[in-house]
């Protein structure tokens, strides 16, 4: 390619004709470097750069297609050489193209030296441990709170007489969390707005979590009988 742009440069209309022929020419070859790159790399997108004896070339591509090639000579500017933006100068695009071997052989160089890499790799592992009894001791545990905390949130929503509220207590220090909408329990949170739910409409606590805060869901159910009791204490003693 290094005398692909061998013409009068007086000639405006035959300088960018060419260019365009040549531009399409790289631009088709270069495609199938991004396109092995990105098979090699094995992800939606990425980029890697190879160095020649004279410059630096970076391919970008994204879902195997090529976004851009750029050079980055030794010396001066970079050119992009493939890009989704103007095309390059033609004396860039001259000079980057007399260097264009060398980068195709670099990359060609790169993927030889990952040939056999993989050889002694093993492709036998040890047995996966099941999570099946800890799941279903987990779930266990979390069914009996939320039955507990629906009931709880059908009191409250009697009582109340809303269609959703919270009931907050203090166990050993610990805030605790209940929000319910009618007549049942929407979360159980435990340590504020950072704490942890033991309760909610998304992904379960860990079982460690479980574990450590199960024991103290007693004490919140004592808090809200507690409260309960309250109640109606302050109704015997209202007088008509």
């Amino acid at each position: 390619m290094t005398d692909a742009l061998d013409v009068d440069v007086t000639d405006v209309d035959e300088v960018t004709e060419r260019r365009e022929a040549v531009l399409a020419a790289v631009r088709d070859h270069a495609a199938g470097v991004a396109y092995e790159l990105a098979k090699l790399q094995g992800g939606d997108y990425g980029q890697r750069s190879f160095t020649t004896d004279r410059g630096e070339w970076t391919v970008k591509h994204e879902a195997g297609d090529l976004q851009y090639l750029r050079y980055a000579p030794q010396s001066g500017s970079d050119t992009y050489v493939v890009s989704t933006k103007q095309p390059p100068d033609p004396e860039a695009l001259a000079r980057a193209l007399r260097d264009y071997d060398a980068f195709v052989a670099a990359f060609n160089e790169y993927v030889a030296s990952l040939e056999g890499v993989l050889d002694d790799a093993p492709t036998a592992f040890p047995a996966v441990a099941s999570t099946e009894s800890v799941v279903a001791e987990r779930d266990r545990v979390l069914d009996a709170v939320r039955e507990t905390c629906d009931t709880m949130a059908g009191e409250l929503h009697r009582y109340e007489g809303t269609d959703y509220g919270t009931f907050t207590a203090r166990v050993e220090g610990t805030r605790w969390e209940l929000k319910w909408e009618e007549a049942t329990a929407s979360y159980l949170r435990v340590g504020g707005s950072g704490g942890t739910y033991l309760l909610s409409q998304y992904e379960p606590p860990s079982a460690p979590d479980v574990r450590d805060l199960a024991p103290e869901f007693r004490g919140f159910v004592a808090a809200y009988n507690d409260h309960v009791a309250d109640l109606e204490l302050d109704l015997q003693q209202l007088s008509l």
